[in-house]
């Protein structure tokens, strides 16, 4: 009797199951472009004459407006993954090895034949935040030309906790130069 109902409670189990209508499809995902938020920072225009980063680092203060141009270098990986966030090198004090006769490295955007000393004073970090000021969850990298290497001027404002030894900008305005 005990093996009739186990028999009966699982037939009733399957045929339950079997009935239900699949939710799933297998279909590729959307595919969905930047944020609102990091699209309004790419397509809007920076203010005012731009910088060179190492200049701008001798006088800058959190809170104050600023605008700075360089490449985006100075590190192996110069994106945040998964973030809006990136290093911007400064040329007149940072050299992309594909800049050296001869040079066959394969990341050129690291800088690597430059000193330490010259990689901190030569960058800056730019990040684009939220309205509560976090970093966007969301890559960066090929967002309207941005890539290693590429040219940019960026406005923003300097974020709280920067210093003239670790620069870092909340970007508002990003433009990169064809």
């Amino acid at each position: 009797m005990k093996k009739m109902k186990y028999t009966a409670l699982f037939l009733a189990a399957f045929a339950a199951a079997s009935c239900e209508k699949s939710s799933t499809v297998d279909v590729d995902p959307p595919e969905t472009g930047p944020s609102a938020a990091l699209t309004a920072v790419i397509e809007a225009a920076p203010d005012g004459e731009a910088s060179p980063i190492h200049m701008a680092r001798q006088t800058i203060q959190p809170g104050d407006k600023v605008t700075v141009s360089g490449q985006v270098m100075g590190n192996e990986h110069p994106f945040v993954e998964g973030r809006a966030a990136f290093i911007l090198g400064d040329p007149a004090v940072l050299t992309p090895c594909n800049e050296k006769p001869d040079d066959g490295c394969e990341t050129p955007w690291d800088a690597c034949c430059d000193t330490p000393e010259d990689k901190k004073r030569g960058t800056a970090t730019i990040q684009i935040v939220d309205a509560d000021g976090r970093v966007l969850k969301e890559s960066i990298e090929g967002v309207g030309g941005i890539g290693n290497l590429a040219k940019l001027i960026v406005s923003g404002t300097v974020a709280e906790g920067s210093s003239t030894d670790a620069l870092v900008i909340n970007a508002s305005a990003i433009e990169v130069e064809r």
